[in-house]
């Protein structure tokens, strides 16, 4: 039976409120402290700023034990959150402020003037209920909030949009618990430490905090900062790390320039774009103690719908497989009329189950054709309580055993270095310069051997204003969204029925410092 997170959370505080829940730079939150801090602002937005169940909150804070309270306290008010990173464009968050309808938010202190401007309250984060940070059960707040419902949303997590505005996915407390509880795709518990690296916008940060925090393990925040590969072994190597979650470039890197870095872990999950098999094959050889978790999902799943935990002597051929679903959840492999297909046969990957979001906020239009019940989903007692699967625009393979294989996107969206793009958005952008007549926007391997963002455009006129082109997708797009190269063309390559070739757009000279400024 699903829970909301803060039942779960409170569960874990009753048994253990002196353990440590977060860990940072050497200061510990206990489990019973961050229930009272959590309490504290939770009741903050209640009486003080007027946050009422299934409002939206904004938090926006670098990465700190305040804002693991932030977010605990933002679910325990019945609201749902609005993770803003504090770097992102004006207008960016402008724009995610308006669509989400989000009038309050919590932030650092320095940053409450920033979103201030954009109409929200903006309130302050006060270091924890009794001024300091330390091991303890500290002051314990009653339960004075009224119990949240499982199926209540829990945050709204926005992703690429192909119109050039973002959308948002809603995700409830039941996926989120769903995502976490006895899941049968790694071991989680009291003994673990759980490293805390991914932006909180970015939704490899559920896995990270609430599989943490519900399993009564230690959360450990890395610094707000970068963390490089050649940095990253003696941060786990000094917080005991036992389980670890690295976008397929972080992984690929860590690989390359320190591969013993990894030595303390139990388990690294790895994901967001395809695996390198010699990667994996490296890690495997090098530690093979160490469990290696292909984890596969889009943020319209919760996180993780798929994930594939790699047998040590497992012959992984040509690819590293995506796996099988998680716990009370189903994948479906249907032809181009919906209809499921045997084992072998390429389709579509539907996700069904207890994982599949509500949908995306406020575009009914996008949810009724991203989220579909079949007529055949009851019959066969597939998909979540409704029959309701998600269709992921992957193409995909079901082999004999019930391993999946990924075999690419269906359309032209792309992943990079874990993060979604809709090259829509960006193209959409683009065109609206007085500079640019049309624009493409795809991924290419660079000279070094990594993955790079490529903007093509077609002049207006005769001038190409790279830097002004770059600066304006700065002020409208966070920094993975802003291409790494521009490349001048006379025309985009079209295919027979008129659409953008995009396949025989020129790979660019990567020596060449044009495509660049």
């Amino acid at each position: 039976m699903s829970s909301s997170v803060p039942e779960a959370f409170r569960s874990r505080v009753a048994g253990t409120p002196d353990a440590v829940a977060v860990s940072s730079a050497g200061e510990d939150v206990s489990y019973g402290l961050l229930d009272a801090w959590s309490d504290a602002l939770a009741q903050q937005l209640t009486s003080e700023a007027g946050v009422r169940p299934g409002d939206r909150v904004a938090v926006s804070m670098e990465r700190s034990p305040g804002l693991v309270a932030a977010l605990l306290g933002v679910l325990k008010a019945g609201a749902a959150y609005l993770p803003v990173a504090v770097d992102d464009p004006d207008q960016r968050v402008a724009d995610v402020l308006a669509d989400a309808g989000a009038g309050v938010a919590l932030c650092d202190p320095d940053g409450r003037p920033r979103l201030a401007r954009h109409g929200v309250r903006a309130l302050g984060v006060p270091a924890s209920p009794d001024g300091s940070v330390a091991v303890g059960r500290g002051e314990q707040h009653p339960a004075a909030h009224p119990a949240v419902d499982p199926h209540a949303l829990a945050y709204l997590m926005y992703t690429s949009g192909s119109t050039g505005r973002p959308k948002a996915v809603a995700v409830e407390h039941r996926n989120i618990t769903n995502l976490v509880t006895a899941p049968n795709y790694v071991g989680l518990g009291p003994d673990d430490r759980i490293l805390q690296l991914a932006p909180v916008a970015f939704d490899a940060a559920t896995f990270e905090i609430w599989g943490a925090l519900l399993n009564g393990a230690r959360l450990v925040l890395a610094p707000p900062e970068q963390v490089e590969a050649e940095d990253l072994g003696e941060l786990l190597r000094d917080a005991g790390i036992t389980v670890l979650w690295l976008t397929a470039a972080l992984f690929h890197r860590q690989i390359e320039v320190d591969v013993k870095a990894l030595a303390g872990l139990h388990t690294v999950l790895a994901g967001g774009d395809v695996l390198s098999v010699p990667h994996v094959r490296e890690l495997r050889e090098a530690l093979p103690d160490c469990r290696i978790v292909n984890g596969y999902g889009p943020t319209e799943t919760t996180t993780f719908a798929v994930c594939h935990r790699v047998g040590p002597t497992e012959d992984l051929g040509r690819a590293v497989p995506i796996g099988r679903p998680l716990q009370n959840v189903t994948a479906v492999i249907v032809d181009e009329t919906g209809r499921p297909v045997p084992d072998g046969t390429p389709g579509e990957l539907w996700i069904g189950g207890a994982g599949v979001s509500r949908g995306y906020w406020r575009r009914p239009e996008l949810t009724a054709a991203a989220f579909v019940t079949p007529a055949w989903a009851g019959a066969a007692g597939r998909g979540d309580a409704d029959g309701r699967f998600y269709r992921s625009g992957d193409q995909a393979r079901r082999r004999p055993d019930g391993v999946i294989e990924y075999l690419g996107r269906i359309d032209d969206q792309f992943k990079l270095r874990g993060f979604r793009i809709e090259p829509g958005e960006i193209e959409s952008l683009l065109t609206e310069h007085a500079q640019v007549r049309a624009a493409a926007v795809g991924i290419r391997e660079s000279h070094l051997g990594d993955r790079r963002l490529v903007a093509w455009v077609v002049p207006a006129g005769d001038a190409l204003d790279r830097r002004t082109l770059r600066a304006q997708l700065r002020e409208r797009v966070p920094e993975h969204m802003v291409p790494a190269a521009f490349v001048a063309l006379d025309a985009l390559p079209i295919t027979a029925n008129g659409k953008t070739d995009r396949k025989a757009l020129p790979a660019p000279d990567w020596t060449s410092r044009s495509i660049y400024v």
